[in-house]
């Protein structure tokens, strides 16, 4: 079944800017962005509502960015623009080159569109004098939990609170699709200027290596950002890790940031503990960590989730929990709750609020969310090696129980993480089902192969006894993992999370993890979860 997807992309644009705007004069826009007015229209003065780098989402009143693409340039498509209400165009001189001479719309000059991206958009929506306070959450794993809680936290505070990532958007409860991690520069102030004028006080944000590339979150700073880990994962972007650790370590500069809190437990976090160029603190799973500022003591298991108190160098403490599975919630809880003390919550406030509201309980979808106990049965978003290790040992089964996964690997991504993953499953876990993820563009079958064969030569070279099968569709391949299943079991369907469509050959097929879990646990006599 294909997905029918929430409006179109000019639709959706809508709730991604404020409304009412009164405007603000193309020179003026200019002048921020160091935009330099050419043309015959050169004393022509708009009044700019909005602005867009894609010609199909223009909206009335908006200036338009001609940008130079991979393949075409944008300016290419100012005729569209215009004809959805465009009213100026800022390019490059490239730009200028798909212009005829009786060009109707006033036009500036940049050397790059979208270094000046940022720039355009906090000028037209005023996000330097009306922005909520910002939390940025940056690092390969847990961003997403992390900004959840951060967000249950503020909310527990009693803040009017925003939320920007993976998931949703939201603003007040208000939810709005996402388009991307982070949104373009021009989005993402649109939608900030949109969340301040609905009285928003704080908004928790995911912000990634894609959107630090690409000066996505240019313009903006952050009252605290935070840092979880970084493993392998992105490379087809980054190349390198150490181009994926210096794209991540922007952010911790005084041009993103006014103060950043940082888990130490990877050897990259330690080293951008020293890079950071804004106040710092440093936070540690280990309670034997000696240079830590905040270590995590007294842990124990609550329920599937953990208690435990964060203390400080200097004697601070603070107490609280978290509901849900597995010690990278602990670090990621830990991490929510400090960032929000950094933001200049009091200390006995946010205790109060630990206490009184559990909110690093809140449920995250698709985030080793529960959908039944018995067997333990577990959807988590885990794409990489490291954050399939991690779920995997995080899924307790009985004492005589097994774990069994099924995962796949997503097309036309980082084809050297497969076969890792394949090892690392087959090393955590009893039985491995791998089957495909979101194939895009490539065929399915060789990218199960590839994963299938990294399983393989680690059951043979380390002698391991992990039974390894090799089933699609992904909705068979859950239904069998419930098939092998018995009530001491623990099963963990891993890779794609909250997702709703499966991406094969360009098309949406409708396919959520939760709910084939689901139906297979019924099928096969088990309760679920309500």
């Amino acid at each position: 079944m294909v997905v029918q997807k929430p409006g179109t992309p000019r639709e959706l644009e809508r709730y991604l800017r404020p409304e009412n705007m009164a405007g603000v004069g193309f020179d003026q826009v200019c002048a921020a962005a160091g935009a330099v007015r050419t043309g015959t229209l050169f004393n022509a003065t708009p009044q700019i509502l909005g602005v867009s780098m894609n010609p199909q989402i223009v909206q009335p009143g908006d200036v338009f960015l001609g940008i130079c693409g991979a393949k075409r340039h944008g300016a290419e498509f100012v005729d569209t623009a215009i004809s959805n209400g465009a009213v100026a165009l800022i390019t490059d001189t490239a730009g200028l080159e798909f212009l005829p001479d009786d060009f109707s719309i006033p036009v500036a000059v940049v050397a790059d569109v979208r270094k000046a991206a940022a720039k355009v958009a906090q000028a037209v929506y005023g996000t330097n004098e009306h922005c909520p306070q910002l939390f940025a959450v940056t690092g390969t794993n847990g961003k997403t939990t992390t900004t959840f809680m951060i967000r249950a936290i503020l909310e527990a505070l009693g803040e009017e609170t925003g939320l920007i990532g993976t998931i949703e958007m939201s603003a007040r409860g208000q939810i709005i699709p996402s388009v991307l991690t982070t949104p373009e520069s021009t989005q993402l102030h649109g939608v900030l200027a949109r969340m301040a004028q609905q009285s928003v006080n704080s908004v928790a944000m995911e912000v990634s290596s894609h959107s630090l590339s690409y000066g996505r979150v240019d313009a903006l700073n952050f009252a605290v950002s935070g840092y979880t880990n970084l493993t392998q994962d992105h490379l087809d972007l980054h190349g390198t890790m150490e181009d994926y650790y210096q794209t991540k370590a922007q952010l911790f500069t005084p041009e993103h940031s006014s103060a950043a809190v940082v888990m130490v437990d990877d050897p990259y976090g330690a080293r951008l503990v020293d890079q950071a160029q804004i106040p710092t603190e440093s936070l540690s799973l280990d309670e034997n960590h000696k240079h830590a500022d905040w270590r995590v003591t007294e842990l124990e298991h609550s329920g599937l989730g953990h208690r435990f108190t964060l203390k400080h160098r200097d004697g601070r403490q603070l107490h609280t929990r978290t509901a849900l599975p597995g010690m990278f919630n602990v670090a990621n809880a830990a991490l929510a709750t400090l960032m929000v003390l950094a933001g200049g919550v009091e200390l006995q406030r946010l205790q109060q609020a630990l206490d009184a509201k559990d909110p690093l309980s809140v449920a995250v979808p698709g985030r080793m969310q529960v959908v039944a106990e018995s067997p333990v049965a577990v959807v988590d978003f885990a794409h990489n090696s490291d954050a399939l290790a991690k779920a995997l040992d995080s899924v307790r089964p009985g004492a005589q129980g097994r774990r069994i996964v099924v995962f796949g690997a997503t097309g036309e991504r980082d084809k050297t993480k497969r076969p890792d993953m394949g090892a690392v499953a087959a090393r955590h876990a009893d039985i491995v089902i791998v089957t495909d993820d979101d194939p895009h563009g490539e065929a399915p079958e060789p990218i199960r192969e590839q994963v299938a064969t990294g399983a393989q030569q680690a059951i043979d070279s380390e002698g391991l006894t992990t039974e390894l099968y090799n089933v699609a569709p992904r909705a068979k391949a859950v239904e069998f993992a419930v098939s092998l299943a018995q009530e001491h079991d623990a099963i963990l369907v891993a890779g794609r999370g909250h997702e709703v469509s499966q991406d094969v050959a360009g098309m949406d097929v409708e396919l959520d993890d939760r709910v084939e879990l689901a139906n297979a646990l019924n099928l096969h006599g088990f309760v679920t979860n309500s």
